[in-house]
């Protein structure tokens, strides 16, 4: 059952799987840019599905497919929206939708194809299981920009380790399918990641009691979702109150902007 989105929506949503698996489609092709309007989007979603399943309406699902429209997953968030005097809102806004997603009560399986990139990976590294393209490219490339990726740098060293998380982060190169999957950033390489997606719902949740892949899901997290959110809060403080008085930060995103080199002062 496919629900057909509003003109102005950056998202696709519909049921399937006889409204057992909920689909979420990222609909701002080719880009996909994870901006203010697609984080309120998608935070509205996963309230819907809180809320159902705290008033029992909705209990027949048993996971969520994360996929995009077009060639690639996500470019990242929006650049103007790290300036000071925009990125107060956006970071927190983006953030309370990260913990949403690692609050809800079934897995999301994400699907990646082409370019997954800065706040894009920070989007799929909320979720659970991770299918790729073997073309997909990987990468946190804010240090390039002379800034930081606050979530990845809470959410990188829950899957990758510390080491390969620092590496990301620090270096801001990509890394292709191969290498993404031996740092077990993502579970799967697939010519068809979509159908490699629904071939592991088919196999392993479908069948499953939707109220014990919650209570596993809960109790595989406890504790978790209380580190990152102490973390986030931290790494927000550094971002506001120290990066962006920074001379290099706004440096590096002005000249992104402006489409030239950026002219460091340290």
């Amino acid at each position: 059952m496919r629900a057909a989105p509003a003109n102005d929506s950056p998202l696709k949503t519909w049921l399937e799987q006889e409204e057992t698996l909920l689909r979420i489609r990222l609909s701002v092709p080719k880009a996909n840019i994870i901006d203010a309007a697609m984080v309120v989007e998608l935070a509205k979603v996963f309230d819907q599905q809180k809320q159902a399943y705290a008033e029992a309406a909705q209990t027949k699902i048993r996971a969520i497919l994360l996929d995009a429209e077009g060639p690639h997953f996500s470019f990242g968030a929006s650049v103007e929206e790290h300036l000071p005097g925009k990125c107060a809102a956006m970071l927190k806004g983006f953030h309370a939708l990260l913990l949403q997603m690692l609050s809800v009560h079934v897995p999301i399986l994400v699907v990646i194809r082409g370019q997954c990139l800065g706040g894009g990976l920070e989007l799929a590294c909320a979720g659970s299981q991770l299918f790729a393209s073997p073309e997909a490219k990987l990468g946190q490339p804010e240090i390039v920009l002379g800034v930081i990726a606050p979530a990845a740098s809470c959410l990188l060293p829950l899957r990758v380790g510390q080491a390969h998380a620092e590496d990301l982060l620090l270096s801001g190169r990509s890394l292709d399918a191969a290498e993404a999957k031996e740092n077990g950033l993502i579970q799967v390489i697939a010519e068809d990641p979509e159908a490699s997606a629904l071939k592991y719902f088919e196999t392993h949740l479908k069948t499953k009691s939707a109220d014990s892949l919650s209570f596993a899901l809960q109790a595989s997290r406890k504790g978790l979702i209380g580190e990152v959110k102490s973390k986030l809060v931290a790494v927000e403080e550094l971002y506001l109150h120290e990066l962006m008085k920074n001379h290099d930060a706004i440096e590096g995103l002005n000249a992104f902007l402006e489409k030239r080199s950026p002219q460091w002062k340290n």
